[in-house]
């Protein structure tokens, strides 16, 4: 059977792969790697759940098999964020934390993550580990002990975690600042699990807040969770018909943030980021290592620069981000799919986190998100982002990384490459801070083409001729 974990946890479709029966077998190979691990007598392991169909009885299936190896368990009462999960994990000192969600993917589809005791996406290391277990010829078949029975003997206790995050939360985010200018604010939890988190912070520190699209619907309503631009025309349509001064959307897991301007313009993660930092250095005076993702905007490249701090660029996945926060003084880490958190939080992407704290920024300087972004360019230029994913015939990615480094082209729609990094893909960034980033997927005969420009019309050349490069290297014989 085979079970793979991915950068962030094993996803699968339900009722094909993601069926009761495996749902076990991956609990029972990380009930085995956890006790290996030597927790700490008593340690707790934290268990939430999405929206998505069936998602609490997976997570009541997964307690069943920790119990009934004999681990005590933290059941969430109601589907709630990954990033409030994780922060669970680490507030309750336990030791490792359990997941059910696939994030931002299609109805279809369900996953189980796997959490540290810090609260972030378990190591490649340990995930290998479980699919080592799941393979082992002598797996043993998973050991449950009874929902109720564990419930009456207190070796499972449900659990509301909101109190403990917003609490939390409120250390990060300055609540009495942001309801002194009393904004009208929609939130779009795209009936994921982030429903009625935004809404009630948001509402306790004083704002007129709308909640769509916050009802029970494991279908998504027909869409993909995911807090980007052609997802949103429902977020768009009431900011603009309820003269609303901001919308902020949150995918499936609320781990991602995307957000709409007064005007009904789609502000992306990137200037979501770029904003963030910008204020956290100039206002807060906080200082710190920036990392950021290889696919993520240059602004960030130039606000490190400005300010001589240190910056990171690593591949494309959270986890890369979560190593460095272990072992580095990071201030802010976030990628381009809108994951993006700060110090003193858990080292993952956190969607309600990050529009609580533009809530704070707008309040700051008591003006919109358009406003904001307006300055933002004003300050470093425009800048405009797009991406083409391409399904192809299988090929060689490590072959085609190399012939695209040595036949890398000095120029591209009129600008000079100044340089090259092949850490993921390769990235050529040329004269004027644009970028072209070639990346094949790591898990699928899938090939990725992104670009930053100065113009939308420079974005869609350097698209064009970064396809028809990648396609000219995959034909070389």
């Amino acid at each position: 059977m085979p079970i793979h974990f991915g950068t962030d946890g094993w996803r699968a479709v339900i009722g094909e792969e993601f069926t009761f029966d495996n749902v076990r077998l991956v609990a029972q190979a990380m009930a085995e790697y956890i006790l290996e691990s030597e927790p700490a007598p008593d340690a707790p392991v934290v268990i939430g759940f999405d929206t998505r169909f069936l998602s609490d009885r997976f997570a009541i299936a997964v307690a069943e098999v920790l119990a009934g190896n004999t681990l005590r368990v933290i059941l969430s009462r109601a589907d709630c964020p990954t990033p409030v999960v994780s922060y669970a994990v680490r507030a309750s000192d336990a030791c490792a934390g359990v997941m059910i969600t696939a994030s931002h993917n299609p109805p279809r589809y369900s996953g189980i993550k796997l959490k540290s005791p810090d609260g972030a996406s378990a190591p490649t290391r340990a995930t290998q580990r479980v699919e080592e277990k799941l393979r082992a010829p002598k797996f043993e078949t998973p050991r449950v002990r009874a929902y109720q029975d564990a419930l009456q003997a207190g070796v499972i206790t449900r659990t509301n975690f909101f109190p403990l995050y917003f609490k939390h939360i409120q250390t990060l985010v300055d609540m009495q600042i942001i309801g002194k200018e009393q904004w009208r604010v929609v939130v779009d939890p795209m009936y994921g699990a982030g429903r009625g988190y935004l809404r009630s912070i948001l509402t306790a520190a004083g704002c007129e807040v709308l909640e769509i699209r916050g009802e029970m619907n494991p279908g998504f309503g027909g869409i993909h969770p995911e807090p980007i631009e052609k997802y949103l025309s429902a977020l768009t349509a009431a900011v603009r018909d309820h003269h609303s001064d901001i919308g902020l959307a949150n995918d499936g897991d609320a781990d991602r943030i995307g957000a709409v301007d007064d005007a009904g313009n789609f502000v992306d993660p990137h200037f979501i980021f770029a904003l963030t930092l910008r204020y956290l250095l100039e206002v807060r005076k906080l200082r710190g290592v920036v990392v950021k993702t290889i696919s993520t905007t240059q602004m960030i490249n130039l606000l490190a620069a400005r300010y001589n701090l240190p910056l990171y660029e690593t591949p494309v996945g959270f986890n890369h981000i979560a190593d460095l926060m272990q072992t580095h003084d990071v201030l802010m880490g976030g990628e381009e799919s809108g994951g993006i958190t700060m110090r003193g939080h858990v080292p993952m992407g956190d969607g309600v986190l990050m529009g609580l704290l533009l809530m704070e920024m707008m309040s700051h300087y008591g003006r919109g998100l358009r406003d904001l972004v307006a300055d933002l360019r004003e300050e470093f230029g425009a800048f405009y982002y797009a991406r083409r994913d391409l399904r192809t015939q299988p090929f060689s990615k490590a072959e085609l990384v190399q012939r695209l480094k040595d036949n890398a082209p000095a120029t591209m729609a009129g600008l000079s490459l100044v340089s090259i990094n092949d850490r993921d893909g390769i990235k050529y960034l040329f004269d004027d801070s644009s970028w072209l980033l070639i990346r094949p997927s790591g898990t699928e005969p899938v090939l990725r083409v992104y670009s930053e420009a100065r113009s939308p019309e420079l974005v869609q050349e350097l698209l064009t001729q970064g396809v028809a490069l990648s396609d000219a290297m995959r034909n070389t014989n």
